[in-house]
């Protein structure tokens, strides 16, 4: 499920962040989101895993192991945090109950959610299997079944996670034996893990340890006396039994009295001995009746008792005798069907699943039943008891098997189960719709915020920034007065007699060509492009944002400009075209104008003089008023007196030509690298 894939994603952006997250989601070729209850093939993990060892530089194992802690911290914080706690007292019983963890979230979710693969598995694949077995020092075997090779790294570090937050001790695995295994059917990988560990006490249990040894010795001695040879010996027994948490570090004698003393009260907690009747007060029939599903069969497998459920379901079970295994596989766990197998996996939940071919002609067109429970090895009697339950997950499974609620027994939670469930998996699916629908949403949240940028762009080309985002806010936006700005025009030389040579389309190419040179030259030189009317554009520099280099700035456009026009071609001549330049500067009034389609636009008599400039100038030339010069003169440029001319409207005036930046390269005027 998508549960897995989110955890392995919320790690690596966690610990790594956003960008190798990407980085990584990219090269595995996979989504950035994933839902939680959705199913997705095994491959897309394996590659996240196998593309996150080669792009953070680090080996498989401490991967894996670190994921393995991770995922331990994703489960509680996902809420499965009570569901774990409750598996067991001590960590032999935790990993002990794993497996019975599969079973009930294959109820849950109509799937095997592996807590030791660290994965949700397909219905028709098998969950990974857990065996643990004691040892004298303490320490404990844990093996470890799975059907994906190379994965067994993932096992120490939840084991060792959910160990140190629930008991409070440190542990070590290391791998002792990797096998084919030949236990169960099928190939699969068998990993044994030697499991050691150590208590972690509080800092203050220790001091007190420490620095009260004496005392307790006394104390010991005391209670010794007190104490019964007899009680002591049973309760230390008792407390033996209950408290193994497989510990390879042997405890003090005055820690086990304490264990079994109520504080406060002095009382001896004696141990549980069990009290059985002489003679079992309970008839067969009653027995089978009140547990309608169950079996008992000897070391030939050979059927001695039955529920009467499953005797109504299997006739043939009714002729006592008869193999068990000619009317059941068994599915969980996969091992061949023996005493001395089933034996070995005791302690795991057992699933069968009736043979097709002996059943009634009735069952012929349904599903098969499946089974789930525990086995008992019965010594004094040499047999088996399989105490079990119908596997079903909800009424829809139930009605395929023409089944009813009446055919379980009534102390059997198998009932509530599936009406509970068929509730719970309402709510799933509307979960699933929930997260479906959500994803969706920021989808297209995510396409939104793209036309969004998209949009601000064009506005941005179109307005000032400030002026835009002010006009989006819906506030009006007032004019400004700038004290000092530099403006420059300029236009084709002739261009009149071009648009009377050429087509229409040739001079929208021409004009275009030059103008998206023209506009890249405005970024390298930070000036704000105006407007451009037919062949005219204009620019200014210290608008809208004040500058002290207004006037360098939009010299050195200038110059780009002429450099740039270069390039593009005359459709008539066939040789680059020529423009005229003019600069000005002076102070000016700026705001926006209309509401349909509003414009930033420049008033004052700077606009006017400037635009004089460049229809009084020469071509491929830039031509200065006196004012442009002024700020211009004490700079890197080279600048030629004209003289006095006559302006049009203006009379006369001193002006001059801009012939180069004696300190920039043409590389860095036209913001090449």
């Amino acid at each position: 499920y998508g549960f897995i894939n989110t955890c392995l994603k919320s790690l690596v952006v966690e610990k790594y962040g956003e960008e190798t997250w990407e980085k990584l989601r990219l090269q595995a070729g996979v989504q950035d989101s994933f839902l939680t209850f959705e199913v997705y093939k095994d491959e897309i993990t394996m590659e996240l895993v196998d593309k996150a060892c080669k792009v953070l530089g680090v080996p498989a194992d401490i991967v894996l192991r670190e994921f393995g802690k991770y995922f331990f911290e994703f489960c509680k914080r996902s809420g499965y945090d009570h569901m774990l706690r409750t598996l067991g007292g001590n960590l032999y019983e935790f990993i002990e109950n794993l497996d019975a963890l599969h079973s009930y979230l294959s109820l849950s979710y109509q799937a095997s959610f592996g807590f030791g693969f660290v994965c949700f598995f397909p219905q028709e694949m098998n969950a990974p299997s857990f065996r643990v077995e004691k040892n004298e020092d303490g320490s404990m075997h844990l093996h470890y079944y799975s059907d994906r090779r190379g994965l067994c790294h993932i096992v120490p570090g939840i084991i060792g996670a959910a160990a140190l937050d629930f008991f409070n001790i440190e542990i070590s695995m290391k791998i002792v034996n990797q096998t084919e295994e030949e236990e169960r059917t099928g190939k699969k990988e068998h990993i044994v893990f030697l499991v050691t560990q150590n208590p972690l006490f509080p800092c203050k249990e220790r001091n007190e340890f420490s620095s009260s040894s004496q005392c307790l010795v006394d104390s010991e001695k005391q209670i010794e006396n007190q104490l019964n040879k007899e009680d002591l010996e049973k309760a230390k027994n008792a407390n033996g039994d209950r408290g193994n948490s497989v510990c390879p570090v042997k405890k003090s004698h005055w820690k086990t009295l304490r264990g079994i003393i109520t504080l406060g009260k002095g009382k001896l907690l004696r141990g549980f001995d069990p009290v059985y009747p002489k003679s079992l007060w309970i008839d067969t029939k009653t027995f089978c009746n009140g547990l309608p599903f169950h079996l008992v069969f000897d070391k030939e497998l050979k059927v001695k008792q039955a529920g009467v459920s499953i005797q109504k379901i299997v006739p043939g079970l009714q002729t006592m005798g008869i193999c068990l295994d000619q009317y059941f596989r068994i599915l969980h766990p996969e091992i061949p069907f023996t005493i001395s197998s089933i034996q070995k996996f005791i302690n795991s939940q057992f699933v069968f699943q009736t043979r097709r071919e002996m059943m009634p002609e009735s069952w012929k067109e349904r599903p098969m039943l499946e089974l789930r429970g525990q086995m008992m090895w019965m010594e004094s009697l040499q047999c088996m008891l399989y105490l079990c339950s119908p596997l079903l997950r909800t009424l829809h499974e139930l009605e395929e098997r023409q089944m009813h609620i009446a055919d379980i027994a009534p102390h059997d939670v198998t009932r509530d189960l599936i009406l509970l469930n068929q509730q719970r998996l309402a709510e799933m699916e509307l979960s699933n719709q929930l997260e479906r629908k959500k994803e969706e949403l920021r989808i297209l949240s995510k396409h939104l915020e793209e036309e969004k940028k998209k949009t601000e762009a064009l506005l941005y080309a179109m307005l000032p920034q400030h002026v835009a985002n002010q006009l989006k806010e819906g506030k009006q936006v007032e004019a400004g007065e700038f004290k000092e700005c530099t403006i420059l025009f300029s236009d084709v030389v002739t261009f009149t007699n071009i648009c009377a040579q050429c087509e229409p389309i040739q001079i929208v190419l021409m004009l275009n060509s030059m103008y998206l040179r023209f506009d890249r030259l405005t970024t390298v030189h930070d000036v704000y492009k105006v407007e451009t009317i037919g062949d005219a554009y204009m620019v200014v520099g210290g608008v809208p944002v004040p500058v002290p280099t207004h006037a360098e700035r939009v010299a050195n456009f200038a110059l780009g400009m002429i450099m740039a026009a270069k390039g593009v071609q005359n459709p008539v001549s066939g040789n680059p075209i020529q423009i005229r330049v003019g600069i000005h500067t002076g102070p000016v009034l700026a705001g926006v104008v209309g509401e349909k389609m509003p414009r930033y636009c420049l008033f004052g008599d700077t606009v006017n003089i400037a635009s004089r400039m460049e229809s009084h100038g020469v071509p491929s030339k830039i031509h200065l008023s006196s004012s442009a010069y002024q700020c211009l003169k004490y700079k890197d440029f080279e600048i030629t007196e004209r003289g006095e001319i006559e302006v049009k409207g203006k009379g006369k005036m001193h002006t001059y030509f801009l012939i180069r930046n004696k300190s920039a390269t043409e590389n860095e005027i036209m913001g090449r690298p």
